[in-house]
């Protein structure tokens, strides 16, 4: 055991303890730890494995005299709008704080579909002082690392909902759903169909749970057959929408969970000779550019994405300090934003 003042704690193993029980040399662990790119992938997975199964320690390669410059933002991809704005967000709230930010793009993936965890091994070497992920999920192992190496960190929009003690930032979702279908109904829509996101997305759900919220306040029945599940993108949207369109009762109206949605439900419409919105409104999710480029451009819910950055990074800086937020799960409002893409239905609905 040693001692630092009163408090006790039990001493990791050593570079060396970890360099023999993966079979290695010292320099080639000391690699491993530190980020290096020069090391054989099967030479860093036993490397990386006997880290993790020994409990050995990487901290932050920072001055402690000196206040800590450095974080990492992790996102999915950088080829999308979303991932624009929030990169804009972060960008803006961390000149403020006189930090600077490392971009990473988790793009490789294990069979599972998750994440690799490089990036992870990378972020100590180069002594980030905490990390932002605005990504799918992180792995329950993920989350056991950056507890075991004492990395803040704060989700940005995650998908899955996090663990209960885990810091994030997310939109009112449920109060977009509400809005957008109070919006249609308003116009004197009945017939209002939804495209979801995945089942497990928890954003999804709540934007769902909003829409028949609405339904059932304005005396509306809900109706399982316009309730559809799929991916965020154009093409489960398109399918989709084709289902829609072939019931005997169509909807005349439809609220997509995301922007990239209605533009997939934009072809299947114009596919069919349907005009938006003589013929069948469309409301988006998102507030992305591309709304406002579309013709006629996308009546959609703002989803505050620069701003649910912004807002963790100001949180990831707390924490940096040792100042622990009081809740663990931050909302921010949503709006919406009417342009074209909405009018009053043709015909009566029933």
């Amino acid at each position: 055991m040693v001692r630092t003042g009163s408090a006790s704690v039990t001493a990791g193993p050593t570079l060396a303890v970890v360099a023999r029980e993966a079979g290695v040399s010292v320099p080639t662990a000391s690699k491993v730890v530190n980020g290096r790119e020069d090391v054989a992938p099967e030479t860093r997975r036993r490397v990386t494995e006997a880290l993790d199964r020994l409990g050995y320690v990487r901290r932050p390669r920072f001055d402690a005299a000196k206040p800590p410059r450095l974080v990492d933002l992790v996102v999915h991809s950088l080829d999308s709008s979303s991932s624009g704005a929030v990169l804009h967000g972060v960008e803006e709230a961390a000149h403020d704080a006189g930090l600077d930010v490392v971009v990473s793009a988790a793009l490789s993936r294990t069979r599972a579909g998750h994440p690799q965890r490089g990036w992870l091994d990378k972020l100590t070497a180069r002594g980030s002082a905490g990390v932002l992920f605005n990504l799918a999920e992180l792995t329950p192992s993920q989350y056991a690392w950056l507890e075991q190496h004492r990395i803040p960190f704060v989700m940005i929009d995650p998908v899955v909902e996090p663990p209960s003690d885990v810091v994030s930032v997310g939109a009112a979702n449920w109060q977009g759903g509400v809005t957008a279908t109070e919006h249609l109904l308003a116009l004197g829509h009945e017939r209002i169909a939804v495209i979801a996101g995945p089942r497990r997305r928890m954003s999804s759900n709540a934007r769902i749970a909003g829409y028949r919220s609405a339904l059932a306040s304005a005396g509306v029945g809900h109706r399982p057959e316009y309730v559809r599940h799929g991916g965020f993108d154009e093409t489960v949207a398109r399918r989709h929408m084709r289902g829609l369109l072939d019931l005997p009762a169509p909807p005349t109206a439809v609220f997509t969970c995301s922007d990239r949605q209605a533009l997939g439900v934009y072809e299947v419409l114009s596919e069919r000779r349907l005009k938006v919105p003589d013929d069948i409104s469309v409301v988006g999710f998102d507030d992305l550019p591309e709304s406002r480029w579309t013709t006629p451009a996308l009546t959609t819910v703002r989803q505050p994405l620069a701003e649910m950055a912004a807002t963790a990074l100001r949180l990831l800086v707390r924490m940096m300090n040792g100042d622990r937020p009081e809740g663990t799960r931050t909302e921010l409002s949503t709006r919406l934003v009417e342009r074209s893409s909405t009018a009053a239905p043709r015909v009566r609905t029933g």
